[in-house]
């Protein structure tokens, strides 16, 4: 029996100026599945976060949203993984993803953090990459013909064409959190890894 998702955290950048940028794709679904869950976030000192509980079929659910910088972004989960005795396997992490085209996304069970530093800071802190990840398909520039260093184009808003299937890409992963939650990770995998556009 797989270990169903207990902790879904959203990576993103504090502050009003980086609420559009791209590197807050984990931060905006996190915030719709929140809405769908009919909770809400309140700040949580203790667990560096801003942080919602709720129930799905008896059990209880986290949704975090880390308030230090990217870098340190374990700092939350983790404090969050030791208080309620939560595994790797039991969280998932959503992320942006320079390697995929912007609306495409991917389900992954550990390995690297691909220069990523909130992930990074993850694994030093858990001790494990073995957590779970969405990685949210923001393109880099290079694959997007711009000219543009990619710690400039992160910190940046989409163009609209990119925005709009980053928004369907939020869409689709709405819709396969329930999965998510109930251990159902290779039906959630099959279901947005197919759903992805070309």
């Amino acid at each position: 029996m797989t270990t169903p998702i207990k902790l879904i955290v959203g990576l993103g950048n504090l502050g009003n100026e980086y609420a559009k940028t791209r590197h807050n794709a984990g931060f905006w679904l996190v915030d719709d599945i929140a809405s769908d869950l009919k909770t809400s976030f309140t700040h949580e000192k203790t667990f560096f976060g801003m942080v919602a509980k709720t129930r799905v079929a008896n059990d209880q659910v986290f949704l975090a949203k880390p308030q230090t910088f990217m870098n340190k972004s374990g700092q939350c989960v983790g404090s969050l993984a030791r208080f309620y005795k939560l595994l790797p396997e039991n969280i998932l992490v959503l992320h942006d993803e320079l390697d995929l085209m912007p609306g495409q996304v991917k389900v992954k069970q550990g390995g690297g953090h691909a220069g990523h530093n909130g992930l990074r800071d993850i694994e030093s802190v858990l001790g494990s990459s073995n957590f779970w990840r969405l990685r949210l398909g923001i393109g880099h520039p290079r694959t997007l013909s711009l000219v543009q260093e990619v710690a400039d184009f992160v910190l940046h808003a989409p163009r609209r064409e990119d925005q709009t299937a980053i928004d369907d890409c939020v869409t689709r992963c709405r819709a396969v959190i329930p999965l998510f939650l109930s251990g159902e990770f290779a039906k959630a995998t099959g279901q947005l890894h197919r759903d992805n556009p070309a």
